[in-house]
């Protein structure tokens, strides 16, 4: 396997600079592994498709508005992209907690430098390994925690081009059931909920339960030939408690369907199968890469957006896909999608494999 194997051609006016309004009336992708059908609806009707006795499985996570602009000492300003997620695994046993965090900016830094907010020394430039930067905190973590929720910007992928304010990107750049913060990105997949999709999935008997994964470079990072060597990405912190796990084994072992919402969740129930499979919670990291031939153990069907080419995340879904015996390839999947017009990447439509 090459990068350049999950490369592919999409029209620009089919990348999504906007979300669906309202969020389950995007499309719906539906394809059968068993029947090979392939049927378009929209997501608010997405219950039709899934068994009765299913369970779904969400990551809850919570996008933080993460990016920041500051200013040098020589007056320039710098945006940077702080890596919340990772900055949660930093935090000690014993309360205390360690005041440096790694960032992302948008323009050139030099280790030594000082970035200011409102004339205020707040953070130093402590280190650089390549484009990721540590900064030590002359603040405390309290007060760099509001300045990001009074003044950060939501970190909206940079392809996404759009004039929604910083309230309204809050808003719609989130699942509407997020409750732990610490993303860089959202679990997009999951953006298309509403409480009118989970009535109507309750209403069919279909039960659902949260894992936790918080987005951060491992996720959309673009696939590398050594990364594709080692089956590794960045590391990111993920959460199952015992009470998902009992409940995810327990549909497990009466062959009921376990459908996860997203890469994300897909990736958390798959890393920490030998504990869910033992009624076991987890809470660690996870570096996994999910490449093809790979056995699913817990993941029976998925819901997932269109990616963006040579990524890790159309690399899981082509393992899923041969996992199921598809007859299709994700990339006769996409040619349809194209040619049917299905908007792409984060803000745009969905795909439920089944």
């Amino acid at each position: 396997m090459k990068p350049q194997d999950y490369n592919y051609q999409l029209p620009q006016e089919l990348i999504a600079h906007t979300p669906a309004v309202p969020r389950d009336s995007a499309r719906l992708f539906v394809y059968s592994t068993k029947t090979d059908e392939i049927v378009i609806d929209t997501f608010s009707n997405i219950a039709r498709y899934i068994p009765a006795d299913s369970l779904l499985v969400l990551n809850d996570t919570q996008v933080v508005p993460a990016r920041l602009e500051l200013m040098k000492l020589t007056g320039g300003s710098v945006r940077v992209l702080f890596l919340v997620n990772e900055w949660q695994k930093v935090f000690r046993a014993d309360g205390s907690q360690n005041e440096t965090i790694k960032g992302l900016p948008d323009r050139k830094i030099n280790v030594g430098d000082q970035l200011y907010f409102n004339h205020r020394a707040i953070l130093d430039v402590i280190s650089q390994k390549n484009e990721e930067f540590t900064f030590r905190l002359n603040i405390s973590v309290e007060e760099f925690e509001k300045l990001l929720k009074s003044h950060g910007q939501t970190p909206l992928p940079p392809y996404i081009h759009t004039d929604l304010n910083e309230e309204n990107a809050r808003a719609q750049y989130q699942t509407v059931f997020a409750s732990k913060p610490s993303s860089v990105a959202a679990p997009t997949a999951s953006l298309h909920f509403t409480e009118g999709v989970f009535q109507s999935l309750k209403s069919k008997g279909i039960d659902r339960t949260s894992v936790t994964l918080h987005v951060g470079r491992g996720t959309f990072s673009p696939l590398t030939s050594e990364s594709i060597k080692t089956n590794k990405l960045h590391s990111e912190p993920v959460q199952v408690s015992p009470e998902s796990a009992i409940k995810i084994n327990k549909a497990k072992k009466e062959g009921r369907m376990i459908l996860s919402s997203g890469t994300t969740a897909t990736r958390t129930l798959e890393a920490t199968a030998g504990y869910i499979l033992k009624d076991e919670g987890y809470t660690g990291d996870t570096s996994l890469m999910i490449t093809p031939p790979y056995k699913f153990k817990i993941v029976d069907a998925m819901i997932t957006n269109f990616h963006l080419p040579n990524t890790s995340l159309l690399m899981l879904l082509d393992a899923f896909l041969q996992y199921k015996g598809a007859k299709r390839s994700w990339r006769e999947l996409y040619e349809e999608a194209i040619k049917q017009k299905f908007r792409f990447y984060s803000f745009g439509d969905a795909m439920l494999v089944i």
